[in-house]
């Protein structure tokens, strides 16, 4: 019988994910991500990335995250964490859109989480 699980604490910072579907009926994503952001004086101290829809399994971008930490809040950083993540893709003719898709929702996401992270900090 198990009594208690104990689990670490979250990391620092924002977490948010995002599911693209084709159709809003649809469960299953085209592409997701999942991050966590934690900023600070518009410097970004630490970057946890994991895109779904994309491979045989979720997967974690430490490419990402390595491009993130230490850069500004910026449109540039969050282009430079996505070639880093995407960078020797290859598509397989009818998937090569999400290369650029997983991309842009990176991008978004970043974009979002730094700006409700500074939100959150000033409180």
């Amino acid at each position: 019988m198990i009594t208690a699980v104990l689990l670490p604490p979250p990391p620092m910072g924002r977490q948010i994910y995002r599911n693209v579907r084709d159709r809003s009926s649809f469960e299953f994503a085209l592409v997701s991500v999942a991050l966590i952001l934690e900023v600070d004086h518009g410097t970004i101290n630490s970057a946890r990335v994991a895109f779904g829809g994309v491979a045989h399994k979720p997967w974690r971008s430490m490419e990402a995250e390595t491009a993130l930490v230490g850069q500004p809040v910026a449109t540039q950083t969050y282009r430079a964490a996505a070639d880093a993540a995407l960078r020797g893709a290859v598509g397989r003719g009818g998937n090569d859109f999400k290369i650029e898709l997983v991309k842009r929702t990176l991008c978004r996401t970043l974009a979002d989480a730094a700006r409700a992270g500074l939100i959150w900090r000033q409180r």
